[in-house]
């Protein structure tokens, strides 16, 4: 995979890949992202879809430097686990030598940031030590807002589900390292610079991440957009929003504040080149992409 990074003011930010999706993913996740909806923007291929329309999508971290803190926003599928969806099932990638080189040894990790409570968000918060699952960043606080733990902790979860937290939500609760924030209309700084802005529908406590330093911002989606062409389609949705009518309205408000600002845009599910900028073209919005 290629290696990506980006400056925002004095932040330097860099892709830590984990594994491109199958092309299954696509038709399943935005069901609605058709070939002929694809066809209509050729900005999206080869990087964001392949010549058939079918969607490219990947999963990886953004490892964020600053101010002497290291950050990473959310944490893949892992190594090892049980899962329900076979693209997730009992991985074996290079993920921790990939962090490693970006200087982010797991010792050294001050913050985990995680922008929701799904399986391929939280997967490397822990890994596999002589049987037992264990903090993967026993020296970071790990964060998440307080809407989105409360509603899963009172939510009817599925066995696959009830998986994911014993392997890798509960091993963290359990070490005291997860602090639940309070996430207000207008965010809350956890960081200087970092800020968690609620984005909620995906799921409902859903945030994503916004960097800020001089007069330079960026913004880490989370799953509040999960592909490009969800820009000039926010009405295409996920086939796992909790809330599909409220993940859209948030969708198109979020779009709409970032249009022609200059706002970075990093896509947690964004393939390579994975960064770039809202702009407004006639009456629609899309993306022009930055290196």
């Amino acid at each position: 995979m290629t290696v990506s990074s980006w400056t925002v003011g004095d932040f330097a930010v860099r892709r830590v890949d984990e594994v491109m999706l199958p092309p299954s993913t696509g038709p399943w996740l935005l069901p609605a992202a058709t070939p002929e909806v694809v066809a209509g923007h050729g900005w999206l291929r080869p990087h964001f879809a392949d010549g058939a329309g079918t969607l490219r999508l990947a999963t990886h971290s953004f490892a964020i430097s600053a101010g002497g803190l290291k950050i990473l926003v959310d944490t893949g599928i892992g190594n090892g686990k049980r899962r329900a969806n076979p693209a997730w099932h009992d991985l074996r990638t290079g993920y921790l030598d990939e962090l490693e080189a970006a200087g982010f040894s797991p010792e050294t990790v001050d913050l985990v940031v995680l922008t929701h409570l799904h399986a391929d968000h939280v997967g490397w918060n822990t890994r596999a030590v002589a049987g037992e699952w264990v903090p993967t960043f026993p020296n970071a606080r790990y964060l998440t807002s307080r809407t989105e733990r409360e509603f899963w902790a009172g939510y009817d979860m599925d066995e696959p589900r009830r998986q994911m937290f014993r392997d890798s939500v509960h091993p963290v609760e359990d070490a005291g390292l997860l602090d639940l924030v309070d996430v207000p209309a207008v965010g809350v700084e956890v960081a200087p610079g970092v800020r968690l802005v609620p984005t909620p529908g995906h799921t409902p406590g859903h945030v994503a991440v916004r960097l800020g330093s001089g007069d330079e911002t960026a913004l880490i989606t989370g799953d509040s957009i999960h592909h490009p062409v969800q820009i000039p389609h926010p009405d295409i949705g996920s086939c796992v929003d909790i809330d599909p009518g409220l993940a859209e309205a948030t969708r198109r408000s979020l779009l709409a504040s970032l249009a022609g600002t200059g706002t970075l845009i990093l896509g947690t599910h964004f393939p390579a080149p994975t960064a770039g900028r809202v702009i407004s073209v006639e009456t629609a919005l899309s993306w022009t992409a930055t290196s």
